[in-house]
């Protein structure tokens, strides 16, 4: 088992979030890992990145060579555009629908919306709207990791755990409200892709 995610999106979105969870999901599972970062958090609204490389053998790497990620996940939609090179031909995309506010010269949504939908196996969900709903605004990038927990070979449970463990020191609120949207991101995605 060999499985390459890119995360995408601007600082203060929770891209290291995501990726502090699948590593430790996956050390829990005693499954190899490997994580490359960039941050262009000079200031909020930089760009992020992150290679999540996880697997059951040795991993020499933790850059995704272009062309190689089975998953994107991109908690800003024109964050996504710009790794879209990086993913395999039948790889999956999933995007927040809304764009980050206060970004200069920014392309029309729907045009975005046409080009990530071009690609096969596209989802774009409300996941900024959704974390909203549930009382979490800031839970935008769960919502979005609970999207994509089907496409990722990690036991859900070691998922949980992971949410469970990074945000105990918040408080049992905070911990339930991060595992009602991933539970819902998860719910919303089997319902686009059913």
């Amino acid at each position: 088992m060999k499985t390459n995610i890119i995360l995408a999106g601007v600082g203060g979105q929770g891209i290291l979030t995501i990726a502090a969870i699948l590593d430790t999901a996956a050390l829990n599972g005693n499954l190899n890992i490997k994580q490359s970062e960039v941050h262009g958090m000079s200031q909020r609204g930089g760009a992020v990145q992150c290679h999540v490389r996880i697997s059951d053998k040795e991993i020499f790497s933790d850059l995704i060579p272009l062309g190689k990620a089975d998953l994107i996940i991109s908690v800003e939609p024109m964050e996504l555009l710009r790794y879209i090179p990086f993913l395999k031909e039948d790889g999956y995309l999933i995007t927040d629908s809304n764009p980050f506010e206060n970004i200069v010269n920014y392309p029309e949504v729907e045009k975005l919306k046409d080009v990530i939908n071009s690609h096969p196996n596209s989802i774009i969900i409300d996941a900024k709207g959704t974390a909203k709903d549930l009382g979490n605004s800031k839970a935008t990038n769960i919502v979005l990791l609970g999207a994509a927990s089907a496409l990722i070979p990690l036991n859900e449970a070691e998922i949980i755990n992971a949410i469970k463990s990074l945000f105990e020191r918040k408080g049992e609120r905070i911990v339930n409200k991060n595992l009602k949207a991933f539970y819902k991101g998860k719910e919303i995605a089997a319902e686009i892709v059913s």
